[in-house]
């Protein structure tokens, strides 16, 4: 089975199935492949590309099995195709058991599970060429690249971070949000933090992120503002802070225990989720103990237990948490 970049193998191939989440790649790697098998003069008479949703599979295999004109091999293009693929199984099979010898099959699909009799026959007489997902500050270039590329906006590395930090790490979806973001900023020429903020970041979690972050860069003042802030708006925020805490300060009990054991910090970043304001993040785990930080996630659990006790007035030993969090 032939991985992406192998283009021996990807020549001589009947069927091509690429595969990935992130469709920009897809479509990178599509455009490469087609470039690969049919030259732009023989276009016309040898490359086919359907619509997979109003595709029929009688009709794709006769493309397929009709001999080419003027063109050593006719492609037929399905692109999006796990629809396709899924109401057409059984057929499909047996064109993979008995492919067209002068056809060659081009598929883009999401998901390919390698456990299917489809995936199965697929080495003996193509290509799987699966697109990874990209980790890190891969994620970071791709978003830049895009903002500029198909919304001519600007977007630096800490508003990318910001951005990831808050929707994830899926690029689909990322890709989504700057589309909303570019909208957004309407004629301004960059996104920014603010954008992101007003945008994405009306909501519990990132509130608290902003006190967590405040927190440890030894912000009292913002902090307790920030939080009397979150009470003043969302009735519900006194009983679900401390969840949104507990998951911010679990992220840095783990980066900071990879440290500890040696890990690098860009695969810190990624394991850890830390992508907003790194160096920050980095400079905080130099200062803190693996101790230190398990100690609040347990005054944390005491303070969950204490509010659910009736023993304390949410309100009042949240915000000591935090005052005593930005001791630290």
């Amino acid at each position: 089975m032939a991985k992406a970049g192998d283009k021996t193998k990807t020549k001589q191939s009947l069927v091509y199935v690429i595969a990935g989440e992130d469709p920009s790649s897809v479509n990178a790697r599509y455009l490469e492949i087609i470039n690969q098998l049919v030259t732009p003069e023989e276009r016309d008479t040898g490359l086919l590309v359907i619509d997979a949703d109003k595709a029929v599979i009688g009709e794709i295999f006769d493309e397929l099995r009709t001999l080419p004109f003027l063109t050593k091999r006719r492609i037929v293009a399905l692109r999006n195709a796990d629809k396709f693929i899924s109401a057409n199984r059984e057929a499909l099979e047996r064109y993979f058991e008995s492919p067209s010898p002068t056809g060659i099959l081009v598929m883009t699909v999401v998901s390919w599970p390698n456990n299917t009799r489809l995936a199965k026959k697929l080495p003996g007489i193509g290509t799987l060429v699966t697109i990874e997902q990209p980790k890190g500050e891969e994620i970071t270039r791709r978003l830049i690249d895009y903002a500029r590329d198909a919304h001519s906006k600007g977007l630096d590395n800490r508003t990318a971070g910001l951005l990831i930090e808050l929707a994830g790490d899926n690029l689909t979806r990322l890709y989504t949000e700057i589309d909303k973001l570019a909208t957004y900023a309407a004629a301004e020429k960059a996104i920014t933090t603010a954008h992101v903020e007003s945008l994405i970041g009306r909501n519990r979690e990132f509130d608290a992120f902003e006190v967590i972050e405040s927190c440890l860069q030894r912000k009292t003042g913002p902090a307790i503002e920030r939080l009397r802030k979150m009470f003043a708006e969302d009735k519900a925020a006194e009983y679900t802070t401390i969840g949104a805490f507990a998951y911010h300060i679990r992220r840095l009990f783990t980066a900071k225990k990879m440290l500890d054991e040696g890990c690098s910090q860009y695969d810190v970043a990624g394991k850890a989720r830390i992508f907003y304001n790194k160096e920050a993040h980095f400079a905080l785990l130099k200062r803190l103990t693996l101790r230190q930080i398990g100690d609040q996630i347990q005054r944390l659990a005491e303070t969950d237990y204490a509010i659910k006790r009736g023993q304390s007035q949410p309100r009042i030993a949240i915000e000591q948490f935090v005052l005593q969090l930005a001791a630290l």
